[in-house]
């Protein structure tokens, strides 16, 4: 048996200029991990003086902004997360994000209490709601299963199939979804003895469930998960050479934007008290897309910005134009948004930085030009 020689490893060549033992390339990699630090650390500080700012809100605000503008575009803005998190980390656009919703809502109103009494089980608030999240991720999962191997228009074709199928099941069944008339005053529960029917008890209770599902998305995206997922998103077919399994990590994906999407779902529900076949008509459907669209799919953020130009246009645009003509006003702020910036307003915000930055600030590249 003939033995194999190992070949003694050779001997690095490094420069002195590019040698980490060199004082000058120590002090270059100590001040890049000052400048990352300093990145960190000032996206934290945003982040925190953001959620300093939304908890003042309510303070100085009426009730009105409090619940009717604060408190609903938290509640969108959740639901579009579950749709960002599945077009900007797995490349997967689904309208049925809405339905997932749906899911939860009515799964609250059919365990819990309600003025259908025939219909609802009467469970305590927090079985209800766990039932509600439960029910979200399978129905997700389900909806992942039948969409995950197709890509591109056959997606959002399917997941909008499923989101119609939905619609008209509820509007049809009497039985377990009492038709279209749906089910009416489901009353938020009491939590440590604070109603969170109140309008500020609701907004801070959409605030802090908003600032969890967002912190998750970013933690999910840094994970190893979310970088195999993000690896899926932009080349499927060499991912799975590589062995990991792009189908688990789609499904796992759905799930998660479900558990989102639930927990949307049952704040949405809190905040109508009531919910019928029109909360996920093929209206609803589309508009949970044009609010991730518009916000910006790069960012989680982009999702509650999105909501809020929505919900801002739904309650003032009506003092401009008629009720009935909201959708064109939306479709054109929508196209004129899509247009000046694709990636839309945090697009549009890193454009304005780029444009306010100095050109001392551009670094030359080797060839000479500046970037």
């Amino acid at each position: 048996m003939s033995q194999t020689r190992l070949a003694a490893p050779a001997k690095q060549v490094m420069s002195p200029r590019l040698s980490p033992q060199t004082p000058a390339a120590s002090t270059a990699l100590n001040l890049r991990s000052a400048h990352i630090s300093d990145q960190q650390i000032g996206a934290w500080v945003r982040g925190g003086l953001w959620l300093l700012a939304l908890g003042i809100y309510p303070l100085v605000a009426s009730p009105f902004f409090v619940f009717q503008i604060g408190a609903q575009t938290l509640v969108l803005g959740l639901i579009a997360l579950s749709l960002s998190f599945l077009a900007g980390s797995g490349g997967m656009v689904s309208l049925s994000q809405m339905t997932v919703a749906g899911v939860a809502a009515y799964t609250v109103a059919i365990f819990g209490s309600s003025s259908v009494t025939t219909i609802s089980l009467g469970w305590a608030p927090w079985l209800a709601v766990g039932m509600a999240l439960v029910m979200s991720v399978a129905s997700s999962v389900l909806i992942g299963a039948l969409s995950i191997r197709t890509e591109g228009i056959r997606t959002i074709m399917i997941t909008l199939a499923i989101g119609v199928a939905f619609f008209y099941l509820t509007q049809q069944n009497y039985t377990a979804f009492n038709g279209f008339q749906g089910f009416s005053n489901i009353e938020a529960p009491t939590l440590l003895g604070f109603d969170l029917g109140h309008p500020s008890a609701f907004y801070y209770l959409c605030l802090v469930v908003s600032a969890l599902a967002v912190f998750g998305v970013l933690y999910i995206d840094r994970s190893t998960f979310g970088i195999g997922l993000q690896g899926v998103r932009d080349n499927a077919r060499r991912m799975s050479s590589l062995g990991f399994n792009v189908t688990q990590h789609r499904l796992l994906a759905h799930g998660l934007a479900g558990l989102i999407a639930g927990a949307g779902g049952v704040l949405f529900v809190y905040y109508n008290h009531a919910v019928s076949p029109g909360s996920i008509n093929t209206a609803a459907l589309i508009n949970v897309l044009v609010i991730a669209v518009l916000g910006g799919l790069r960012h989680p953020i982009g999702a509650f910005l999105g909501a809020a130009l929505f919900v801002l246009l739904q309650n003032f645009a009506i003092d401009f134009v008629s009720r009935e003509r909201f959708n064109l006003v939306i479709g054109g702020v929508f196209l004129f948004v899509i247009l000046v910036s694709p990636d839309g307003l945090l697009g549009l915000w890193e454009r304005l930085r780029v444009l306010a930055r100095p050109d001392t600030q551009r670094q030359p590249t080797p060839g000479g030009t500046s970037r």
